[in-house]
């Protein structure tokens, strides 16, 4: 399956969903660059998929997003989901839905958090457990602090009450 089609199929299935909730909105998708080119650890093609937000009222994008992304969050682990099924691991992608920049605001929320806790760590030499986050943003910190060489993240826990530790090399 070409990236052409693995982002149309997003696409559309985000706009199917959206219908099916009697939202009418487009959705643009686009191959988000690999930020880290490391063939050991090799993941999936990541596509943005950017529900178009201009003829939606503010209660529908609030509805969206939900508290805290938890709408947004099971849209997007219902892409996931779905669209993975009965791929091959190779076949296989991410997808990351985006609503009124919530995820880029996120995540610099969420990087923020990470730098925090590093530095914490750092100054303690105590682990520092990081909660309430969902299990994307804690990829996104072990992904943030994988370049930190002193450091090193694990989660810890059991859905739903799963945390996310930082804590100094040993």
């Amino acid at each position: 399956m070409t990236e052409d089609t693995r982002m149309q199929r997003g696409q559309t299935w985000v706009e199917s969903l959206l219908k099916l909730m009697s939202v009418s909105a487009n959705v643009e998708a686009h191959l988000e660059a690999s930020q880290i080119q490391d063939s050991a650890a090799q993941e999936p093609d990541n596509y943005w998929l950017t529900v178009d937000e201009t003829k939606l009222s503010s209660e529908q994008i609030k509805t969206l997003i939900g508290s805290e992304g938890n709408v947004l969050d099971a849209i997007q682990y219902l892409a996931n989901a779905t669209l993975n099924l009965h791929q091959s691991q190779d076949e296989q992608a991410s997808y990351t839905v985006e609503l009124d920049g919530y995820r880029v605001r996120r995540q610099a929320e969420v990087q923020a958090i990470a730098q925090a806790a590093a530095e914490e760590v750092r100054a303690s030499g105590q682990e520092v457990e990081i909660k309430s986050l969902s299990s994307a943003e804690r990829r996104q910190v072990h992904t943030f602090l994988k370049s930190f060489s002193d450091l090193e993240t694990f989660s810890r826990g059991k859905e739903p009450h799963r945390h996310l530790v930082v804590r100094q090399l040993q």
